[in-house]
Formats: C-alpha cells, structure tokens, sequence
C-alpha cells in the first residue's frame, strides 16, 4: 500500500486516475485542491484525505505531503512555471522525490508539421509556462516523469502509444482515460520513465488538427 497525493484533484484526468486507484488497489491518497467540497463524494472514505489549498502556497503543499509516497500533479494554467516551482521547493522541503506531471505536447518544440504550427497557435497562451515547467524538472533533484499528453478527448477507450522527448510527436489526439492509464502504470512502479518526459498519443490520429476542429 502506497499513499499518493495527487494535487489539481478535480481535473479530468485525475479524477479518472483516483477512481482506478480506488477501485483497483488499497492504496491511500492525499487529494489537494481549491474548494476541496467539489470532490465531497470521498469525504467519508477512510482511504483519502482531502486538502483544500492553493498550489501556490509551497508551505501548505509541504504540509500535505508530509507521509505521501508518490506526488501526482494534474495543475494547469498559463502561470504554470510558478505552480511548478511551488511543487518542487514543497516535495524539496519534505522529502519528497517521487513526482509525476502532466504538461502538454509542445512543451519541448517536438511538434513537427501543420500540426504543429496549428498546436504554436492554439494554445500560445500556455505554452510558455509548459516550456518553463519543463525546464524546472529537468534542472531539479526531483525524480520526475513529465506527460506530454495530445490533445484531450473524453473517450472511455485506453488506447495510446508513447514517444521520447528526443522524438517527433505523433497524432494529435488522446482519451483522458489513457493518461491516466499511464500515470497508474507509473504509480504501480515508479521506477519507470524516471528523469524522462514522455509523449502520449493516440494512434493514427494523424492530421494538421484534432479530428473534431
């Protein structure tokens, strides 16, 4: 039994991700969040411990991760290098190595073609604080895996392949449900895809955009 602490715990993905490891191992979670009532449906299960917080506050990061074996981040938004740093000083301060973190295609300028011009545009916004993140893991002592996810659907389906940092990324699209299967495969053995950055893809969704765009 591990104990997990997965923080942005409301995202898609991390819900998924808290269900499995509900339903498919004993072990504990730490679940870290703003307005910490919207996950309420765990409140009364012995196995998780809610914490309403802000990522940005390092020292209550570093309180709730005291015990936690592994660290999972979910967080998002364009001052993502911030919340980055908050997480790194906090799992530095207590501990902590183990960290898993979702960022997004584009984050290494591995996105050949259209879709990758298209990808440059659509999300301009927060792909700077993707490129600061991932230079924040890679110049720490952390152990990381960093995701680098396609573009996301709701599909139930677990179907996915994956691509080196040092690889072009392939497809433009990928089930929410298969991040999360990933992320669970590296939470079972964390040895895995360590200090690495890891592209998600769906096969054969190649294309110069999402299939829905």
């Amino acid at each position: 039994m591990k104990k997990i602490m997965i923080i942005g715990a409301n995202g898609g993905t991390a819900r998924i991700l808290i269900n499995r490891l509900l339903d498919e191992t004993t072990d504990e979670l730490v679940l870290f969040l703003r307005q910490a009532q919207r996950l309420s449906q765990y409140q009364d299960n012995p196995r998780v411990t809610l914490v309403d917080g802000n990522v940005l506050d390092t020292e209550a990061l570093r309180l709730a991760m005291q015990d936690v074996d592994l660290v999972y981040s979910n967080v998002g938004g364009t001052d993502l290098g911030q919340q980055t740093q908050s997480i790194l000083t906090a799992m530095h301060e207590a501990k902590q190595t183990r960290l898993i973190f979702i960022s997004a295609l584009g984050a290494h300028h591995e996105v050949p073609g259209k879709f990758g011009e298209w990808n440059e545009q659509a999300i301009a916004a927060y792909l700077p604080g993707f490129r600061e993140s991932a230079k924040l893991l890679a110049g720490s002592d952390i152990v990381y895996t960093e995701l680098r996810p396609a573009w996301l659907t709701n599909q139930t389906e677990v179907a996915y392949e994956t691509t080196d940092v040092s690889e072009p990324f392939k497809g433009t699209e990928v089930s929410r449900a298969s991040v999360a299967d990933y992320a669970f495969k590296l939470i079972k053995h964390p040895e895995l895809a360590a200090r690495h950055s890891v592209g998600l893809n769906k096969p054969n969704t190649d294309g110069d955009k999402p299939s829905w765009m």
